[in-house]
């Protein structure tokens, strides 16, 4: 065969084969194709069409095969890493050539460049010359946004976002009202900072320099809301750039923030701490171009970076409830603003991407901004982290991922809203990595160039990003120059008048004139009663009752249980039937379902509590041939309130930040997180301490979430024994939390019901109980369900008639000390429980106290000396029965509890006779 004439019989065969697959599945072959062989069968009027292809191929250009299915990696490789060669760092000129991307690795080269080439499906198919294919892909790829979407595995997914990337050549197109509009929001957010900057020399505001481009971005997702369906934002962000977004975007009056940064300003708070200025959320509801509202709720948050992200998006999954947008997730967006150095460096963050689309905790998609100031504190990307980009998480989950030079306004804000449609369309986190700069340092009076000499050099010398802008839009005709000016000179005397404004009522105030702006207009800060220990009515009447037992212990004729839970519902329904033993699980049981019935939802969460640690609670069955799922309290009644429990991930930090989220928002629900075993709770410290022991007092934010850890000495170690019971003590003051040990399922049952029916929220801390799930002793009877009422402080039934000691003590010990006093014969000590810790109830105790006068203290506990309730406690009884309390419990420790269940027992009997002899 002559040689010139292969390129040909390539052609021929390349086409023949595509032919035959059409001829088989004519939707098989790419769309270009499709149009071929259908255009030729009709011109062919019936006659082969094999002979038209060959005729065809005989005129046709010659194309290399091979090369042509170069070009098909060479596009897949631009959409895969073009993002390498974008120009995305608005310090830096745009990156050189990418060796990778150049012709020669796709044996294509220069003279390649004007021979049409099949495009498959780029662009929609058909042929393109190659110089023409470059020049698209590199406006599309590597301009001033570089995308990353191909490790996204589902291909509709990928696919949808192929498409609207290439389709727009992710070029925007605004009107020049919009661009307008675009330009106002950088003027503003550059103008605030300068003005804070001379007005407020060396106060700390951290700045938003730099990253003045979010402004208009955030502008933009808000105005394109009504267009996704989105009626409410729940935001969370860092410190960075706070004072900008509160009062650029959420409209907080300028001339209430100024006032807050006088050195004389004392907020006007009904009761705590209060916060710094760029710690406090605020809530607002902002209209939109088209005159829809759009409402925006920005969450408080203490300075711990990104331990904010799991609380937003439980708050999220509240008001989706509220706004009854469970089903679609669509009309609540849970908005993330990160820092890049924290993003990569939080495991927080992981934690949280990861519960993203599990059941219990999905709230829909969430976009994630990123201000990418290229800098931790003083610690340069490569001491940071170990990934390309900061934003390499995100891939965890499949998540699209735009990088956008933050130097350009109109590509930022046309990717914001882009994500805004991604997670609409998807239900997916989408990320929005701005590629920009920190003008200051750390805080304005830090000095970045002692770290970054040459970075801050590079700094000094950028100019601002509207005059960058006012140029672009200038020399398109979009604006004139003379228009910029007014812009600026509006904004900065607005800014002037509200300075003002802010001074003239500082001397208002101090002259003792009344206040005529609400301090707290469109502040989250929640108000309540002061805590009080009134009983409420928590019993539930005996018919109630039996109606949730039936419910609890009755499964679906066609339901196969596992013979040990059935077994264990028998016994559940003949203890009802008994008046009694009611175990742990059982009383829990009927807590949980008298709140349903009565119209009060429940929501249970943490590692493996469906079932129980423990294997006592049994909250969802499982069918032993079919494993499909049953779940009693959701069957109690038809009118019955929702009842929700989910095994959440291994994580503590992000799973129990979601949950009190969700109580902050949604107060009139029984939420409860359960930490697989109470020491867990030491991965939720953050959340604990920064959140649920002092938002009260820091944002005046409420919460009634309940935390059950399981607590207890039983000889296993030093790991699982302690739920930090002394932590929460330490952390209690000003009313802010409640601590108890409480030991019957009664007491349990009240305690859980009272949680709702206050007129009040407070965190409840629960030292749940081990050993006493199955402990004969800790069992209640159905009377003291359908009476009673929860006990702060619990005598005896039937305490000594002459008692010469007094012991005090909380939780498990409190059966140790009665197994101890029955074998030995003791006749002449008073056991007492203190099942409230905190708030303490010591009228209750001086009550109890006086009925035994000169009677000697003790007070026991199983924890070590420095542990548990004892240096708490010891002033505080001290002081309720006016003498020393001697102390009887383990000697002081480093570790929780001793690794040997020989010298655990040998600990208990000494602490056990100390108790009774000391």
């Amino acid at each position: 065969m002559n040689p010139t004439t292969l390129p040909i019989r390539a052609n021929a065969d390349v086409i023949e084969a595509t032919y035959r697959l059409w001829l088989d599945n004519p939707d098989g072959v790419d769309p270009t194709w499709r149009a071929f062989f259908q255009g030729f069968s009709l011109g062919s009027n019936g006659g082969p069409i094999g002979e038209a292809i060959e005729s065809q191929v005989q005129h046709a250009p010659i194309i290399d095969s091979l090369k042509q299915s170069h070009v098909h990696y060479l596009i897949a490789a631009y959409r895969a890493i073009g993002h390498l060669q974008a120009h995305l760092d608005p310090l830096s000129s745009p990156p050189a050539p990418l060796a990778k991307l150049a012709l020669p690795q796709f044996q294509l080269d220069d003279s390649d460049l004007d021979t049409s080439f099949d495009v498959g499906t780029y662009l929609g198919g058909g042929q393109m010359k190659l110089r023409d294919v470059l020049a698209s892909l590199q406006r599309t790829y590597c301009g001033h946004v570089g995308v990353e979407y191909v490790h996204i595995q589902d291909q509709d997914c990928r696919l949808w976002l192929q498409d609207r990337i290439e389709s727009t050549s992710l070029q925007p197109s605004f009107s020049k009202a919009q661009k307008v509009r675009i330009l106002r929001r950088v003027y503003k957010a550059e103008l605030f900072e300068k003005f804070l900057h001379t007005k407020y020399v060396g106060q700390k505001r951290f700045s938003l320099e730099g990253g003045e481009t979010i402004i208009a971005a955030l502008d933009a997702v808000i105005d394109h809301c009504p267009d996704a369906g989105v009626e409410e934002i729940v935001m969370g962000m860092a410190h960075r750039g706070r004072l900008n977004v509160l009062c650029s975007v959420m409209r907080k009056s300028f001339d209430q923030l100024f006032e807050q940064f006088s050195e004389n300003y004392i907020p006007d708070t009904v009761g705590g701490d209060g916060d710094v200025k760029y710690h406090l959320g605020y809530e607002s509801i902002l209209t939109t171009t088209s005159g829809k509202k759009v409402e925006v709720r920005l969450t408080a948050n203490p300075s711990h970076l990104e331990i904010v992200d799991p609380v937003v998006e439980g708050k999220t999954r509240a008001r989706q409830r509220i706004r009854g947008d469970s089903d679609e997730r669509r009309r609540v967006m849970a908005l993330l603003i990160h820092g890049d150095a924290a993003l990569a460096g939080q495991g927080v963050v992981a934690e949280t991407l990861n519960f993203s689309q599990l059941p219990g905790y999905r709230t829909g998609g969430t976009v994630h901004f990123v201000i990418n100031n290229q800098i931790g504190f003083t610690t340069d990307p490569r001491d940071a982290r170990s990934t390309r980009y900061c934003t390499d998480v995100a891939k965890m989950i499949e998540a699209p991922i735009f990088h956008v030079n933050g130097d350009d306004p109109e590509a930022v804000c046309m990717v914001a809203q882009l994500a805004l449609e991604f997670r609409e369309e998807w239900k997916r986190d989408v990320f929005i990595d701005m590629v920009c700069f920190r003008r200051h340092g750390h805080n304005e009076a830090d000095e970045p160039s002692f770290t970054q000499p040459t970075l801050y050099r590079k700094i000094a010398a950028h100019p601002l990003v509207s005059a960058i802008y006012t140029e672009q839009l200038v020399g398109e005709g979009s604006m004139t120059a003379a228009q910029g000016d007014s812009i600026k000179a509006e904004y900065s005397a607005s800014l002037e008048e509200n300075l003002a404004k802010a001074k003239s009522r500082e001397a208002s105030k101090a002259a003792r004139a009344p206040r005529t702006l609400n301090p707290f207009k469109g502040s989250t800060a929640q108000y309540q009663p002061e805590y009080h220990h009134t009983p409420v009515q928590t019993s539930v009447p005996a018919e109630e009752v039996d109606r949730i037992v039936r419910g609890l212990t009755t499964v679906p004729d066609t339901f196969r249980l596992n013979s040990k839970i059935k077994r264990l519902l028998d016994a559940r329904a003949q203890a009802h039937r008994d008046g009694g033993p009611v175990d742990w699980g059982f009383g829990e049981a009927l807590a949980f379902g008298s709140l349903l019935v009565e119209g009060t939802p429940v929501r249970l969460s943490g590692q493996d509590c469906e079932r129980g640690t423990f294997s006592h609670r049994h909250a969802v069955l499982a069918d032993i041939e079919t494993g499909e799922k049953y779940t009693p309290l959701k069957n109690l009644d038809p009118r019955q309130a929702r009842f929700c429990v989910y095994n959440s991930i291994l994580s503590e930090a992000a799973v129990l930040g979601f949950d009190y989220g969700y109580s902050l928002d949604y107060p009139d629900m029984l939420c409860l997180w359960e930490a697989q075993f109470g020491d867990f709770a030491n991965g939720a410290q953050v959340v604990i301490d920064q959140f649920i022991v002092s938002g009260e007092s820091k944002w005046q934010r409420t919460c009634g979430i309940v935390l059950l850890l399981p607590h207890g000495y039983e000889g296993q170690g030093p790991e699982h024994s302690s739920a930090r019971l002394e932590r929460f003590l330490q952390a209690s003051a000003e009313e802010d939390i409640q601590v108890v040990n409480v030991t019957t399922p009664a007491q349990y049952f009240h305690l859980l019901r009272r949680q709702v029916k206050r007129d009040f929220r407070k965190p409840l801390i629960v030292m749940s109980p081990k050993s006493l799930l199955r402990h004969p002793a800790a069992v209640s009877r159905i009377s003291e369900f359908t009476g009673g009422g929860f006990q702060e402080i619990l005598e005896e039934a039937s305490p000594p008639a002459r008692p010469t000691r007094m012991i005090l003590c909380s939780g498990k010990v409190y059966f140790d000390l009665c197994d101890y006093r029955d074998k030995n014969g003791i006749a002449d000590a008073a056991i007492v429980r203190v099942e409230q810790l905190y708030p303490l109830h010591t009228d209750r105790l001086r009550e109890i106290g006086a009925k035994y006068p000169g009677i000697r203290l003790i007070w026991c506990q199983e924890e070590s000396q420095n542990m548990g309730a004892w240096s708490w406690i010891y002033p505080q009884i001290a002081d309720v029965f006016e003498k020393i309390p001697l102390y009887a419990g383990r000697g002081a420790s480093a570790s929780p509890a001793v690794g040997s269940l020989a010298i655990h027992r040998r600990e208990l009997a000494g602490l056990l006779e100390d108790a009774f002899t000391l």
